[in-house]
């Protein structure tokens, strides 16, 4: 049976046999809960601990789920509650700084399909029993595995239905040969033609003052680029640099948060920031001077240095984050589905639901999901 507890227990409710479900709404209280657990990077205790207090707005809903026989804990999931236009919603702790969302899994999770399903059924009953009355829970852009475990909550969804996907790029053991392969990119000229400006160098920040300053350059240049292109830019307002420059200052020493630039007597040319997790990089943000130094690439020359500096370090898998931009295939990135998974809590979610899915299906078909935003368009104006 599944066990409901919100700080104090809510009652017994019929369920899913055998999984306990229990939610907590402090994530400090949570953290203790599968520390060894597997996970994707956006799982860290430095993200997730910097996320629920640079986010405070937010209400935290963290679902601990649990095996009745042994007491064990099986899944961690990292939510938040919110109302909007009237529907309580329930969602990852994302807000749309997270690459990728999915539950933190025990090391020896399960990988019998009729267990793992179980749990997401677990999950969704557990929600609809609770006080809060919840209308819909909403679970977007997750992988189809977790450390190599699969994701229990995929199977709420259709696979590959998002909106978005990751670009992989997988290097073996000998670097030169990936740099061989993206020749065209003109990468060692690019470095020959930065190394001409004085005082030429990459480099990578150790320690949270360094990191700071670079985020800081990051901002500036983010926001400039952005003012050119003429759409809004919000990662530098006092929520997004708060939480970027913690998940910076307690993960920069042991090589989790990755924040490097490109650094001359002139300035700073271009910086990078990302998250690594085991042989995992997973990078989120580049920034550079625009045309001032545009004849060696300065943001595309930054992420290579960093790819090959962390490669000598072990790292294998370099994910460039969503967008599907051109220089990702160029660097030999291929693109890995992620699911969305939309479900209905109550009568008032419903009509979300059904909105979402049929959102989802029509990704599957490219020309009437252009039909259909045109006519969107034509109704719009």
């Amino acid at each position: 049976m599944t066990f409901l507890s919100v700080e104090q227990p809510d009652g017994l409710v019929s369920s899913t046999p055998g999984i306990a479900v229990d939610f907590l709404r402090d994530w400090r209280q949570a953290a203790a809960r599968l520390s060894a657990g597997h996970r994707t990077a956006f799982q860290h205790g430095y993200w997730l601990g910097a996320w629920y207090e640079a986010f405070g707005d937010a209400a935290p809903l963290i679902a601990v789920i649990s095996d009745v026989a042994t007491g064990r804990d099986i899944a961690l999931v990292p939510m938040i509650s919110h109302v909007r236009r009237g529907i309580r919603i329930v969602e990852f702790a994302d807000l749309g700084v997270c690459d990728n969302n999915a539950p933190i899994l025990a090391l020896d999770a399960a990988r019998d399909p009729a267990a793992v399903d179980a749990i997401g059924k677990a999950l969704v009953e557990a929600l609809r029993a609770l006080p809060d009355r919840f209308d819909l829970l909403r679970l977007k852009k997750m992988p189809a595995q977790v450390g190599g475990k699969p994701n229990p909550l995929v199977s709420l969804g259709r696979t590959g239905s998002c909106s978005v996907n990751g670009n992989l790029v997988l290097i073996g053991d000998d670097y030169e040969a990936y740099q061989a392969s993206i020749r065209r990119m003109q990468m060692p000229r690019c470095w020959r033609v930065f190394s001409r400006l004085g005082n030429a160098r990459f480099e990578i920040a150790t320690d949270a003052e360094r990191a700071r300053e670079f985020l800081d350059v990051m901002d500036m240049q983010q926001e400039e680029r952005m003012r050119q292109l003429g759409s809004p830019f919000v990662l530098n307002d006092d929520v997004h640099a708060r939480f970027y420059r913690e998940v910076a200052r307690q993960g920069v020493a042991e090589g989790y948060a990755v924040i490097s630039a490109l650094v001359c007597d002139k300035g700073i040319a271009a910086t990078t920031f990302g998250v690594r997790h085991g042989a995992t990089y997973l990078l989120l943000r580049i920034s550079h001077t625009g045309r001032t130094w545009a004849n060696f690439s300065p943001g595309l020359l930054a992420t290579e240095r960093t790819m090959e500096a962390l490669h000598a370090q072990g790292v294998r898998r370099f994910d460039l984050s969503i967008g599907n931009q051109d220089y990702k295939r160029r660097l030999g990135a291929v693109q890995v589905p992620l699911t969305d998974a939309t479900v209905a809590l109550s009568w008032r979610g419903a009509p979300f639901a059904w909105r979402d899915h049929a959102a989802q299906g029509l990704r599957r078909h490219p020309r009437l999901a252009a039909l259909a935003a045109r006519a969107m368009g034509k109704v719009a104006r």
